[in-house]
């Protein structure tokens, strides 16, 4: 049998093992404290709510979600109402008037899709499109990665072999991509932490750096530690800018070689920074 919001409310305060009187108290705290009785809940009201079919104000499911240790927005989807579903909206309804919007995952129920198991035939040798060489993706809690889209970006894994941008982007990192920012900037930057840096697909396989066009050719242009060589490519038909490098996790220590005759996984999350 499905349970209603006021029900399951019932039952948190019951697993407590606070009583009505105690929630009313500590909700007139909080209307002290807010300087606002909306948020006060007498025992009467909250008896309502727990056993009929009534909605309360948003001031009152805060006081209760304080009391109670719940997450507001978990408390407000039981009620119908999304808060991240604002987002599918906001393009449709006034486009061309500026203004700020938020950027924030609420919840911890709603999920998003991450790799969890690659292509046997991936090697860590290589920098490769790890969209690419996925095997199966899972979920994980949308509000641990805030801003992480993987409809959006394309992922990239550094090789091991690959030292274009080291130590700025050390052999074994996971990037972040934004396919929409393949113009590469000539300029604008303070620092090499400003410097844009970006992937490439080249014909024998895919590289990341800081780029250079000039006329027809682009340059890849590797970190002075490095000791890389710069390279140079036809715009035409060598390479294609695949997007500016926009996020990034890193080993913070030299990755050991992997056993060629394990099969590839991903770095642990405790092996990378992020």
């Amino acid at each position: 049998m499905d349970v209603t919001p006021g029900q399951f409310l019932k039952s948190m305060r019951e697993r407590l093992q606070v009583g009505l009187r105690e929630v009313q108290e500590a909700s007139n705290v909080i209307a002290t404290e807010e300087g606002n009785d909306n948020f006060y809940v007498s025992a009467a009201r909250l008896t309502q709510i727990e056993n009929e079919d009534s909605i309360p104000s948003v001031y009152k499911l805060f006081s209760l979600c304080s009391i109670y240790g719940l997450d507001l927005h978990d408390i407000l989807c039981k009620y119908g109402i999304n808060a991240n579903r604002t987002r599918e909206y906001q393009t449709r309804f006034l486009p061309e008037t500026t203004r700020i919007t938020s950027s924030e995952v609420h919840g911890f129920e709603d999920k998003i899709s991450v790799p969890v198991r690659l292509d046997p035939s991936f090697r860590w040798e290589t920098t490769h499109l790890v969209n690419r060489v996925v095997a199966l993706w899972g979920e994980i809690p949308a509000a641990f990665l805030l801003n992480f889209n993987p409809r959006r970006h394309t992922y990239g894994y550094v090789g091991l072999n690959d030292r274009t941008m080291y130590p700025l982007v050390r052999p074994g990192s996971l990037l972040m991509i934004d396919p929409e920012r393949r113009r590469v900037i000539q300029q604008g930057w303070k620092n090499e932490l400003d410097r844009p840096i970006y992937f490439l697909e080249l014909r024998e396989g895919y590289r990341c750096g800081w780029c250079q066009v000039e006329g027809s050719r682009l340059m890849l242009i590797p970190h002075p530690i490095s000791n890389e060589p710069v390279q140079t490519f036809s715009l035409a038909s060598e390479v294609e800018v695949l997007g500016q490098v926009v996020g990034m996790a890193m080993r913070l220590v030299p990755p050991s070689t992997p056993n060629s005759e394990l099969s590839p996984k991903l770095p642990k999350l405790t092996e990378v920074a992020k």
